[in-house]
């Protein structure tokens, strides 16, 4: 690209300076990048968010965006750094599962090790991997250094388990919420279809402190302040309040768990 894209995923908040100092370096790189934003306001190390968040928005991009995801616990540890390349896409991350959602079940999916360290900012700090490692590969790469140029193919990348509900009965359902949006909806790890396919009736959502058995299609169909379950937009199963916070009144955060009965 002309003007390479560049995309920014991280947990880093806007307090620091985490963030513009990602920015500053693909900035000194290659400084017709293009930065755009998806979010920094990840959930602190929460990996299953991230993998949400990115599944969500990478499809919305041109082809040939870099996708640079910094939410990376296992910072400094013997974790990879790695480059996949999926559907015209390329996609910098640390080797955590963060791309669980939004390369599954896609093929070819081409993956490489990081380790081309001539291409990092020097020193590398053990507890900034963002600006030291995945920034700078982010910039050379938008610059036009190859991907074979940062290290060996590798044969896969990790996957989180439990990326959707699993059945604990015939008749019960366990899940997890995956985000909490700035509406204060809870969004769960039950997709649509699956949901279509396991519930044919009526229903008892447990989530957190109350029990939700309605299924709305909008938000002004509840008019009260009572929790409902709505299909969201990115096709997973939502809790919501109509003008409030789902995620107060249940009393519910990321990686909470929710229980589903078929009744």
């Amino acid at each position: 690209m002309r003007n390479p894209v560049i995309s920014l995923l991280t947990d880093f908040g806007s307090a620091d300076h985490y963030a513009g100092a990602m920015k500053g370096v693909i900035l000194g790189i290659c400084p017709k990048a293009r930065l755009v934003d998806i979010s920094h306001e990840i959930t602190p190390y929460a990996i299953a968010e991230a993998a949400y968040t990115l599944a969500q928005a990478w499809r919305c991009f041109p082809v040939g965006t870099i996708h640079l995801v910094v939410v990376d616990p296992g910072v400094g540890s013997q974790r990879r750094p790695i480059l996949a390349q999926a559907s015209g896409h390329y996609f910098i991350v640390p080797d955590n599962g963060v791309l669980t959602m939004a390369l599954g079940g896609i093929s070819p999916v081409r993956v490489r090790e990081i380790a081309a360290s001539r291409y990092f900012r020097k020193p590398v700090s053990q507890t900034f991997h963002g600006r030291d490692v995945f920034a700078p590969v982010a910039a050379h790469l938008a610059a036009g250094v190859a991907p074979a140029k940062f290290g060996r193919r590798v044969a896969d990348f990790v996957r989180l388990d439990g990326a959707g509900p699993v059945q604990v009965s015939a008749r019960k359902w366990a899940g997890k919420v995956l985000k909490i949006d700035r509406f204060g909806n809870i969004v769960t790890n039950l997709d649509w279809e699956t949901w279509r396919r396991i519930v044919r009736g009526r229903f008892q959502l447990n989530v957190g402190k109350k029990k939700v058995s309605r299924l709305a299609s909008s938000y002004a169909e509840v008019a009260d302040s009572k929790p409902f379950l709505i299909r969201g937009s990115a096709e997973y199963m939502e809790v919501s309040v109509n003008q409030g916070r789902a995620a107060d009144v249940c009393g519910l955060a990321v990686g909470g768990m929710v229980e589903i009965l078929i009744l």
